[in-house]
């Protein structure tokens, strides 16, 4: 017997419970309303049962059975499909909902550097010309080399104290106490040294 390629593969099994036959689908039903019988017909359906049973009058309330589950659960599934289908929709409002959020608030570069250098655009003439920005540009590196050349110095001091602690130390550690003010001096210079430790933070 031929049936057709989307069609459910039945098992029928006895239920001793009710003295009835339990119906089982093995093959996950289409989405689309078909009807039964375009799939199975009530013939197909009997000539699946031994011959001594196919007149039983029990296989005609079995096939309208089988017709009310397999529609009970075509309806199940194209509910779920809507369903599935509505929150689809509302997630990518969502996904592009957040897109716009995060576009309007993240910052234009190029706009932010214009107005830093011509101030606000608003139809008034610029802040600066091209021959004045570039004498603004090499104040702004004077200062910042400026500022280079002091953090400079403050590591060399700070790189010389560390070498006069740890010399401290070292003197300490094999006994060569020479000064006897040198515990009071490593303390302190311990403590100037955490003191700027702590203002590098």
């Amino acid at each position: 017997m031929r049936f057709a390629d989307n069609a459910p593969v039945l098992f029928v099994t006895h239920y001793h419970s009710h003295g009835a036959y339990r119906i089982h689908h093995s093959r996950q039903l289409p989405h689309h309303r078909t009807k039964l019988p375009t799939i199975l017909s009530f013939d197909q359906f009997t000539a699946l049962f031994p011959r001594s049973q196919q007149s039983n009058p029990q296989i005609r309330s079995l096939y309208r059975d089988l017709q009310h589950q397999r529609n009970a659960v075509v309806d199940a599934v194209t509910e779920n499909i809507a369903i599935e289908e509505k929150r689809g929709r509302a997630m990518q409002r969502e996904a592009a909902r957040i897109k716009r959020e995060a576009a309007q608030e993240q910052p234009d570069v190029e706009m932010e550097i214009e107005r830093a250098l011509f101030g606000p655009i608003n139809g008034r003439d610029p802040k600066h010309t091209l021959e004045t920005v570039i004498p603004e540009l090499d104040s702004a590196v004077a200062d910042l080399e400026a500022e280079i050349q002091k953090l400079e110095a403050e590591e060399a001091a700070l790189v010389e104290s560390i070498q006069q602690t740890v010399g401290s130390l070292s003197d300490l550690r094999y006994g060569r106490l020479s000064n006897p003010q040198l515990p009071d001096e490593v303390i302190h210079g311990l403590k100037g040294l955490q003191e700027q430790c702590d203002a590098k933070k």
